[in-house]
């Protein structure tokens, strides 16, 4: 029994599904039973590699979907409109979906699971995470009986591939952009790269799977690092860390009397981290990613291998494919099935107010190279209750120096309050950076 596929989408991920179900040979044989029907691509005439008979490609992504033949849309084209509307309309015509599209995912995921349970379809999301990583089923699935506290990770490798040249050979943030760019690593527009964007789409997929319910993706504190210099790279090193992106979701507060009703709080976020040498994903180097799940009883499972690409992100969507595949072959029933968020509906996930959220932090301090000044720092910490576990002069000259400071962990409206104060010190020009640490 043939199972028709429709391919929404046929760029660098769509071309590596075609060319995965263009030679089943030495793969799972269901492989072989798909059949790529029709596929919606934005220029008849470009050339491709992979060659297609003319008459299997459209312009018109919902002809993909209303052809009979089809039986699974498998969603690659990316951004947010027009795939939401395209993924709503294969679900409203029975048809199950896969996508690798983590921007809607993250924003729509809960109104499109809504319409996959009401039509009783699957949509899979495995590629919309980690590349070729497997993470969406372990986190539904295999670690179910988990009770998570903490999910994080490096899950952009651009920024990875960046933070790994700019500690390796103390080369300036631009530069390694620009030669990321040449390279294929980073788009045209690196925005939503660096800028911290795609990691916070991930972070709200994987926060809504691991603790029962759907994350506001507009909530998450998001910081990229477009804004990191090169000397905190090379001063964290000093100090015997290294500077990753890191996607973090952690439980904070059950659900109870002081907890929200029926839920568990959670601090959500994306920003460039310290992370000790010996941290797990400290050793995560290039375009790689790493996903870190921290529960009970498990304890530590760490997921790794290549995030982005053609080949792993066609791996997982092939996954999926199959994943639907098996199903249908042994006329297993999809009513009440898991479309998509297998927490939305036991859980209310609420986001912690940032200002009362507790974390340790790196502060660079720009000041004049003179007596006193890192007294009258440690004092405006201690004024504000801001433990200090470090504070080192690096580096001066004609006059000027520079003081890190690595406190212990602390609230951070308390960490907010010591900085305004020692902002506004005799001596001190500026804060030249703040970042957090584990």
């Amino acid at each position: 029994m043939t199972i028709g596929i429709g391919l929404l989408g046929l760029g660098t991920v769509g071309s590596g599904v075609a060319a995965i179900l263009a030679s089943p040979q030495g793969r799972h044989p269901l492989v072989g039973d798909l059949v790529l029907e029709r596929v919606a691509v934005r220029d008849l005439q470009r050339p491709r590699p992979l060659t297609l008979p003319p008459e299997r490609l459209t312009t018109d992504p919902e002809a993909v979907i209303d052809d009979p033949k089809v039986d699974i849309v498998v969603e690659v084209m990316g951004g947010l409109e027009p795939a939401r509307s395209l993924i709503l309309r294969a679900i409203a015509a029975g048809k199950p979906v896969v996508t690798a599209n983590k921007a809607v995912i993250a924003r729509y995921g809960q109104e499109i699971a809504a319409a996959a349970a009401s039509q009783g379809v699957y949509v899979l999301i495995e590629a919309a995470v980690g590349g070729g990583i497997p993470i969406i089923e372990p986190i539904k699935q295999s670690l179910g009986g988990n009770r998570i506290q903490r999910v994080s990770g490096i899950i952009n490798g651009t920024t990875n591939y960046i933070l790994s040249r700019m500690a390796d050979e103390g080369a300036a943030y631009a530069d390694v952009l620009a030669d990321a760019q040449r390279l294929g690593y980073a788009e045209a527009d690196p925005a939503a790269d660096v800028q911290g964007g795609d990691a916070a789409d991930k972070i709200a997929i994987l926060a809504g799977l691991a603790y029962g319910g759907p994350v506001e993706r507009a909530g998450i504190a998001t910081e990229g690092i477009d804004r990191l210099e090169a000397r905190d790279v090379a001063y964290a090193a000093q100090l015997g860390f290294v500077v990753k992106l890191l996607a973090v979701a952690e439980r904070v507060q059950d659900d109870g009397p002081s907890g929200p009703p029926d839920g568990v709080a959670l601090d959500v976020r994306v920003h460039p981290t310290l992370l000790p040498k010996h941290h797990p994903l400290a050793g995560v180097h290039g375009v790689n990613n790493a996903i870190l799940v921290e529960g009970d009883p498990v304890g530590q499972v760490m997921f790794f291998g290549p995030g982005a690409g053609a080949g792993p992100t066609a791996s997982a969507v092939v996954a999926d494919i199959l994943n639907i595949a098996g199903i249908r072959q042994v006329g297993g029933p999809q009513a009440g099935l898991d479309p998509l968020l297998a927490a939305s509906s036991w859980r209310h996930c609420a986001l912690v107010d940032g200002s009362l959220s507790r974390h340790r932090n790196y502060v660079r301090l720009s000041t004049r190279d003179e007596a006193g000044v890192i007294g009258r720092i440690g004092t405006c910490f201690g004024a504000a209750e801001v433990s200090i576990q470090s504070i080192v002069q690096l580096d001066a000259r004609e006059g000027e120096a520079e003081i890190v400071v690595i406190t212990h962990e602390v609230r951070e409206d308390r960490f907010r309050e010591a900085l305004a104060a020692i902002e506004a010190l005799e001596g001190v020009e500026r804060v030249a950076a703040c970042l957090r640490t584990l």
